[in-house]
C-alpha cells in the first residue's frame, strides 16, 4: 500500500468540501427560488458559510494546491447521476451528497484537529434535522 501523505488527505478534503458546498447550494436555491421557504433557505446558507469557516482552518491554499481534477479517476458521470425525474429527486440527491461529504470531512479532520471534527459532527446532525424539516415542507 502506498504511503499516505498529507497532500492525499488534502485532496480528499478538497473534493468533499466542494461537493458539500455544491449540494448545500442546490438545496438552498430550491428552497429559495422554488418553494419560497425563508427558514430553510437561511438554514442551508448558514451551514454553507459555517463549513467554509471550519475548512478555512486547514488553509484553502493547501486544498487547492493538492487538487488534481484533470487526472481524477472518479470524475466520470454514472448513469444514476443523470436519472432525475423531478425537483424532489434533485433535492434528495443533493441532500444525500451533502450528508456523505460532511461525514468524510468529519472523519478526515480528526487527523488534523479534533475540535473541527466535532463541529462538523454537530453540523451533520443539524443537516439531519434540516432534512426532516424540508421533507415536511417540500
Amino acid at each position: 500500500m502506498r504511503k499516505l501523505n498529507q497532500k492525499c488527505l488534502y485532496r480528499i478534503i478538497d473534493a468533499n468540501y466542494n461537493r458539500l458546498k455544491e449540494g448545500l447550494r442546490v438545496c438552498e436555491d430550491i428552497c429559495r427560488f422554488i418553494y419560497d421557504e425563508k427558514s430553510l433557505t437561511r438554514s442551508f446558507k448558514a451551514i454553507r458559510h459555517e463549513v467554509s469557516e471550519i475548512i478555512a482552518h486547514l488553509k484553502f491554499k493547501n486544498l487547492i494546491v493538492s487538487r488534481n481534477s484533470e487526472r481524477d479517476i472518479g470524475k466520470e458521470t454514472i448513469v444514476s447521476e443523470l436519472k432525475r425525474d423531478n425537483l424532489g429527486d434533485i433535492f434528495y440527491a443533493n441532500l444525500q451528497r451533502t450528508k456523505e461529504s460532511i461525514r468524510v470531512l468529519e472523519e478526515l479532520t480528526k487527523l488534523f484537529d479534533k475540535t473541527l471534527a466535532k463541529r462538523l459532527k454537530n453540523m451533520r446532525y443539524s443537516i439531519y434535522g434540516l432534512e426532516k424539516k424540508a421533507v415536511k415542507k417540500i
